[in-house]
This record gives C-alpha cells, structure tokens and sequence, in this order.
C-alpha cells in the first residue's frame, strides 16, 4: 500500500506488526458476523485483514481490532497507530483519452467532485478510529 511506502520512505524502518486492513462494502444490507472478517498471516509480522460489512452497516475498525486480538494477533488499544492516506485531488485541463469511446470530464464536473470530496467525511469519524491514534500521510493526485 501506498501509505506504508510512505512511511517506510519517511522514517526508514518497519514496525514489529503491521496489519494491511481492507474494508469491503458488501452488496447486501447486512453481513453476518461469521462472514465478517477474515485474517490471513502473510509471515515476517505481516498479516491481511479483510472485513466486509453491508451497505447499512456502519464499519468499526476497533471492533476489527478486537476481533484480530481474539484470533492471535498482539492487539493493544494503546499500541495501535492507524496509518491513513489522504488524497487531495487536483482537477487539471481536460484530456483526451487514447479510447475514442471515452469523453473527457468536463472541468466544471471535475471541481464539483472536488468539492464533494472535501466535504465527505473524514475516515476517521466514519470507521470509528480514535482520532489521537491516527497518523496520515497525503499525496496529491491530477485528474
């Protein structure tokens, strides 16, 4: 993932664990708890954590983390940092795309998505992370 390459650029070392954690928006409203989450050890203190929850569930990632510590993971609420990346869009010219069949995003669309991102909520609020535990890394992207 992009924010860990960040992090090890920046400060040049790993952590002891690291737990790449994805969550998926199932197309149903609800997701049973035995087919929430799924952990997999990828070795060297790595491990891949996928949870699914419905589209009208709301995720909470210190439930994960309670679920990872349950199932042999070294979890503790005080040792936890959440690594977090963050886009800032920047709506460029239109272009052309190589693909004829495909019209380029007329500028006044592309600064409305803009707008509509920066008042999204923040993933901190939404997954339920403690904000004082969150460390973000951005990067700038031209669409």
């Amino acid at each position: 993932p992009v924010v860990l390459l960040h992090h090890l650029k920046h400060n040049k070392v790993l952590h002891e664990q690291v737990i790449l954690l994805s969550i998926i928006t199932a197309e149903v409203p609800e997701v049973s708890p035995e087919e929430r989450i799924e952990i997999e050890a990828l070795g060297q203190g790595f491990f891949r954590v996928q949870a699914a929850y419905g589209f009208m569930e709301t995720p909470s990632v210190p439930g994960i983390m309670q679920y990872c510590a349950r199932h042999g993971i070294n979890v503790k609420k005080t040792d936890v940092s959440y690594y977090l990346g963050r886009e800032r869009l920047l709506p460029n010219l239109p272009r052309r795309s190589k693909d004829p069949d495909i019209a380029p995003l007329a500028r006044w669309r592309k600064k409305l998505f803009v707008l509509m991102s920066q008042n999204a909520r923040g993933a901190t609020e939404f997954f339920g992370i403690p904000p004082n535990r969150v460390v973000e890394l951005g990067t700038q992207i031209e669409f």
